[in-house]
């Protein structure tokens, strides 16, 4: 095959130097235009690719990554309000309190019941003063395992507070600023 040319040499193919190889030779298909056009068009897109960053993510969009506008937990938003305003040893005193039962036992805990905390103290009322006599025996050792559960200092005493007295002010006849229950007893 002597008689054929190289194939750089034929003269369909458009020339890269129009000065050394003659004036290039017109497509009519297009196809070189098109061609052209298509390279410098995935050219730029290339460019645009490498230019942006992988992390930017437009505003309105949100990513694979959890971020701040994902939903959360209703616990954690609850947890960090508790934190926010100082109620942890508040809210831990009265979760504890609310199982007075284990703490001080059943027969116990069926004649006092823990009223109030404030201050490092907590108030516990007796049904009678028997149990209220018994409840500030066992006081010292309940101050030692509500420190030992919720942490040192957090109750430093507990008062006992016996039965309530009955009311005399009772009833639609009860005569306002009178002598009180002396007057009963004529």
């Amino acid at each position: 095959m002597p008689d054929e040319q190289p194939e750089s040499s034929r003269s369909d193919q458009p020339q890269d130097n129009p000065i050394q190889n003659g004036p290039i030779q017109h497509d009519p298909t297009g196809l070189d235009l098109a061609q052209t056009v298509a390279r410098s068009l995935g050219a730029q897109a290339r460019r645009r690719r490498r230019s942006r960053s992988p992390r930017s993510v437009s505003p309105q969009m949100s990513g694979a990554r959890a971020d701040d506008r994902d939903p959360k937990p209703l616990s954690d938003a609850v947890e960090r309000l508790v934190e926010s305003k100082g109620w942890t040893t508040e809210i831990n005193v009265h979760t504890l309190l609310a199982r007075w039962a284990l703490l001080v036992g059943a027969t116990n805990s069926a004649h006092s019941s823990p009223e109030a905390y404030a201050d490092t103290v907590l108030t516990v009322r007796a049904d009678s003063t028997a149990w209220a006599t018994q409840l500030r025996y066992l006081a010292p050792q309940l101050v030692a395992m509500l420190n030992e559960q919720l942490g040192d200092g957090t109750v430093t005493r507990i008062k006992v507070l016996g039965p309530d007295a009955p009311s005399w002010k009772k009833g639609r006849l009860s005569v306002r600023d009178g002598r009180g229950p002396r007057d009963t007893y004529g």
